[in-house]
């Protein structure tokens, strides 16, 4: 192992005290190329594992990341145990400044809904954000419950208790679904809030993405909040889920890019743009775009050059294989907007 590698492997593992290898992404490099390392979100770990793979014959870059959730990918980077964060959830502002931090977008991600209910394949059942409120606050705890019944009539539902999973570590997709939830859910958003790990008042927690849908996938009446991108990499079953403007719509390509669409990015500091529940009859109703956490004072000047310059190789040159993995391409305009940050900040 590279020592660099090492060092990010070693902080990893005093943060979570063990985690599995699977699912990181190492390359393997010339002696001479210039390695980076990253840390952080599940939802931008695919995209940033393919992108890896297609940039190093044009950047010399090799990437080091590993998806070990927003909250520790915030923490490693403050701490300057990696080059780069990586997280869903936006950084406060004076947070920002107090750490030295530059927070820019790179891709957007949706959030996707996984089921284990014996008869039901995907995008058969269909859910609204208050049932999945209630699921969560633990007043809706049977998968023939009315509220459920109701909008999904001629759909025979089991006397099967449903088993609530969620994300025991502090993560971004965390962070988007209470969101969400608190959106849809007034009750919600008084009880439980929003963040990156919250105190769930009904479920099972589950370390990671891989643990979350492992846990829905071998429990009978499971749900689970997953990456879009993970649910369709593992062929999880999955929901249709009630959209802003009141239409059941299917988790595609095509939906969560009407609701990226729908963002709004005028005026908003550091990028944090608020992208649930968006307008539209074709919107998905959860997404988020996914940050990357710069250090304006990189511990080592030619590493943090070299993360700006996988992540221009990114955004002019890796959208096709960001859809190919369901995420939605930046506009143009934010693209834009986040290489002159970079400029501006010193690190290009």
């Amino acid at each position: 192992m590279y020592p660099i590698r090492a060092a990010v492997a070693l902080a990893v593992w005093a943060w979570a005290g063990s985690c599995s290898v699977a699912g990181l992404v190492f390359s393997t490099a010339p002696a001479n190329a210039q390695q980076i390392t990253g840390a952080g979100s599940t939802l931008a770990q695919p995209v940033y594992g393919k992108w890896a793979d297609l940039s190093h014959a044009a950047t010399g870059v090799t990437l080091n990341y590993q998806g070990v959730g927003s909250g520790a990918g915030q923490e490693l980077v403050m701490r300057r145990t990696v080059d780069f964060g990586a997280s869903d959830a936006p950084v406060p502002a004076a947070k920002l400044s107090q750490n030295r931090l530059l927070q820019f977008p790179t891709v957007i991600g949706a959030v996707d809904i996984a089921i284990n209910v014996p008869g039901l394949s995907s995008n058969t059942l269909k859910l609204t954000g208050a049932i999945l409120a209630n699921i969560y606050l633990g007043t809706v705890t049977n998968w023939n419950d009315p509220a459920i019944a109701a909008v999904n009539p001629g759909i025979r539902l089991p006397d099967l208790a449903i088993a609530p999973v969620y994300r025991a570590d502090g993560s971004g997709t965390t962070y988007v679904f209470t969101g969400y939830l608190a959106k849809l859910s007034p009750d919600f958003k008084a009880k439980v809030g929003v963040d990156k790990a919250v105190s769930w008042p009904a479920g099972t927690g589950a370390k990671g993405t891989a643990g979350v849908a492992g846990a829905v996938k071998n429990t009978e009446g499971g749900l689970g909040y997953v990456e879009s991108a993970y649910a369709t990499l593992n062929h999880l079953t999955i929901v249709q889920l009630q959209n802003h403007d009141g239409r059941f719509v299917t988790a595609t390509p095509e939906a969560f890019a009407a609701a990226a669409a729908a963002a709004d990015w005028t005026g908003v500091a550091n990028f944090a743009v608020d992208m649930n529940n968006m307008p539209g009859a074709n919107a998905w109703p959860i997404e988020s775009a996914t940050f990357v956490l710069l250090p304006t004072n990189p511990a080592n000047p030619a590493r943090g050059a070299a993360v700006t310059k996988f992540f221009d190789w990114a955004l002019t040159k890796g959208d096709d294989a960001a859809l190919g993995l369901q995420y939605v391409p930046l506009p143009e305009k934010v693209k834009v907007a986040v290489i002159a940050s970079w400029k501006q900040a010193g690190l290009m």
